[in-house]
């Protein structure tokens, strides 16, 4: 019996790591910060927190079923709600660009993935592996033929006696097909430069391609910061 039983739990946490593995070495292969060894620490982890509530019988031994009373969904909440400070760690923001959401939520899933995996739900598990895989391998592809808009930060650099006309600038971007959506003023190093901060959107992300080159030709322009947005 000791026997099965060991042979269950080698079970659930030997599937957690290959499992976590998997998802891990996806998002290794994407350049993530948080990618294969992360992964798998988070699946292993979940798997076994939650072996803690199966195989209570096993270590709560002889002691009467009426003076010991147990939630296995309180590990599972535990689980998720420590995995969000995880997740929260390889978020972080770069100008107005936000990067690691996509790989926060890699590791919530693992969590969950590796919790079912704890408790003996190997068909749900797998089933949920093979489509968190569809979605950061296949539906990447998918994502880049989707239409969507195309944000960049934009600095535009200029002497102060050369500067190039609000309404100029807009007319030029609108000729590239990039459209204005805020634009600052600033005077820099003691007034002898003044610069456009800007935030501009594109439907076609050459675009901004095209306006780099439009800026090179301009002899008014000292300096130029184009950014595009991702996640």
């Amino acid at each position: 019996m000791y026997e099965l039983i060991f042979s269950g739990q080698a079970l659930h946490l030997v599937s957690a790591l290959v499992i976590g593995g998997l998802i891990g070495a996806e998002r290794s292969f994407s350049g993530r910060p948080a990618g294969f060894r992360t992964h798998v620490l988070v699946c292993v982890s979940s798997s076994l927190l939650m072996m803690i509530s199966v195989y209570q019988a096993e270590w709560l031994g002889d002691l009467p079923v009426d003076m010991v009373r147990t939630d296995p969904t309180r590990m599972a909440q535990g689980i998720m709600t420590g995995i969000g400070f995880l997740g929260a760690g390889v978020i972080f923001k770069e100008g107005l660009t936000v990067r690691g959401l996509t790989t926060a939520a890699s590791i919530w899933m693992t969590a969950a993935i590796g919790a079912l995996l704890g408790i003996g739900f190997y068909g749900p598990a797998l089933l949920a592996s093979a489509l968190t895989l569809l979605t950061l391998s296949v539906l990447r592809m998918l994502e880049d033929w989707i239409p969507r808009r195309h944000h960049a930060e934009h600095v535009l650099r200029f002497h102060r006696e050369t500067v190039l006309p609000e309404q100029q600038v807009r007319d030029l971007l609108r000729q590239v097909g990039c459209r204005v959506l805020k634009v600052g003023y600033r005077l820099s190093t003691g007034g002898e430069f003044f610069e456009y901060t800007m935030v501009i959107r594109a439907m076609d992300r050459r675009s901004f391609q095209r306006l780099s080159r439009e800026l090179l030709r301009k002899q008014e322009v000292v300096g130029f910061r184009l950014s595009p947005m991702v996640d």
